[in-house]
């Protein structure tokens, strides 16, 4: 005999209010993933232009030499990165509320859910970033206290 559980046939409703939230969070998000677009935008922009700075800064200044078309190749190339890494949370942020907002609309379950999962997928991202940037944090502390131990 097969057990079930509770949860197995249980099916949620939304009471006005959560819906009115989950509305609301769904602009909210909507217009902070445009902000986030317009970001990403200008980090292009910088990385552009970055390049173009130091190889003229390079050509301008005795001192730099061949290290300025470097240093701005590394430069657009960190800012690209930049862009490319903030592209994913930005772009799962406006699916979940062009979804969620799709949803109230036409009242379709689906739509809901699929903005649901945009929505697990956007801070499942940040969450594997933020561990990343910790991992990172914890390397350079402890080859910085290694350099220091060993420059004794």
């Amino acid at each position: 005999m097969e057990e079930t559980s509770v949860f197995e046939n249980f099916e949620m409703q939304l009471d006005q209010s959560a819906k009115d939230f989950l509305k609301e969070t769904a602009k909210w998000a909507y217009f902070l993933a445009i902000l986030g677009f317009v970001g990403i935008g200008f980090f292009v922009l910088i990385a552009v232009f970055a390049g173009a700075l130091f190889s003229s800064m390079g050509a301008a200044m005795p001192g730099m030499g061949a290290y300025g078309s470097s240093f701005g190749a590394l430069m657009s190339f960190f800012y690209l990165l930049i862009a490319a890494v903030y592209f994913f949370p930005v772009y799962y942020l406006f699916k979940f509320g062009s979804n969620a907002k799709r949803a109230f609309r036409d009242n379709d379950s689906e739509a809901l859910t699929s903005s649901l999962g945009y929505l697990k997928s956007h801070y499942k991202f940040i969450g594997i970033l933020m561990v990343s940037i910790l991992v990172l944090y914890a390397l350079f502390f402890l080859l910085a206290i290694t350099g220091v131990l060993l420059g004794r």
